[in-house]
């Protein structure tokens, strides 16, 4: 409930610990499919995640789940330089995710890359605040000035997609998935080479950063206008150019499940100049040309 939006509570609570449902699916797997044609066609190598069963009941002496997906790499895959961090997580249903990825590192790993795996949280009761006010998205904004969030500092926990990288320097945020134990973790293991920012942002139920914050060139970064991030003179002192992305064109009635809108500006950059963006999205397409690429 701390990380889904009212209306879609019945949806978790009818379905949840069975499979997604098949219609979705269809849809999920002929875009995943096409996203990679569109990939491979821009000359990228585009490796795949182990088929998994995640129907399959586990247990540790903490807790016992059954896992959700590997659909999202950003997730939990972390790359700085030649180093890929493999996220420890902050939710019981994708504690063995990185299963699927094992095939892909360890390929990397016998390749030359540096593999590191973050401490496995235990993911026992005390990572979660059983108390969480759940119900007034008020309380949510003033606990979330405060620092506070689902998951406590029982334990370092974090998701790689709370992080984002420019050069030398890396931006994070304190989430409902990522506190501050797995910041600091972050912090000195990257050091001396790597700073690590944490930034917050007015937003009552963050996690993950691509759709508030996300860096798309040297100096350019999008700033969603519905969160703004309170350290955004850092940018602006140090020359960046800080963009409003346009309001997205999806509708209020589309089902979102855990995401907003907002996903319009989590776009993947190529590189400099090549950029994959949702079809429907015009608007920030246009925004794109604008700054000269395509």
């Amino acid at each position: 409930m701390a990380n889904t939006y009212e209306k879609n509570w019945e949806f978790y609570q009818k379905f949840g610990g069975h499979s997604f449902p098949r219609d979705h699916l269809k849809k999920a797997i002929a875009e995943i499919e096409e996203m990679c044609n569109i990939l491979k066609m821009e000359g990228v190598i585009v490796k795949r995640p182990e088929p998994i069963d995640w129907s399959v009941k586990y247990k540790t002496p903490d807790f016992e789940s059954t896992g959700m997906y590997a659909a999202m790499p950003r997730d939990i895959l972390l790359v700085v330089g030649n180093e890929i961090i493999e996220a420890p997580m902050a939710w019981r249903a994708r504690f063995f995710e990185y299963r699927a990825y094992r095939p892909v590192i360890k390929d990397y790993f016998h390749r030359g890359a540096k593999w590191t795996t973050a401490p496995k949280p235990t993911m026992a009761d005390e990572l979660y605040d059983q108390d969480y006010p759940i119900h007034s998205v008020q309380d949510r904004h003033k606990l979330a000035a405060q620092g506070k969030f689902v998951t406590t500092e029982f334990e370092p926990c974090f998701d790689a997609a709370d992080f984002i990288r420019a050069g030398r320097d890396i931006f994070v945020q304190r989430s409902q998935v990522t506190n501050y134990s797995g910041i600091e973790w972050m912090r000195r293991h990257l050091a001396p080479e790597y700073r690590v920012h944490t930034l917050s942002f007015k937003d009552p139920n963050p996690m993950h950063i691509d759709a508030t914050l996300n860096i798309i060139g040297p100096g350019l970064v999008l700033s969603n206008p519905d969160r703004p991030c309170h350290q955004i003179e850092f940018f602006k002192k140090a020359g960046w150019t800080v963009i409003s992305p346009p309001l997205p064109l999806i509708p209020d009635d589309h089902p979102l499940w855990m995401s907003s809108k907002w996903l319009s500006m989590n776009v993947l950059m190529l590189d400099e100049k090549r950029v994959m963006v949702d079809a429907n999205e015009t608007p920030i397409q246009k925004m794109f040309e604008n700054l000269g690429m395509s």
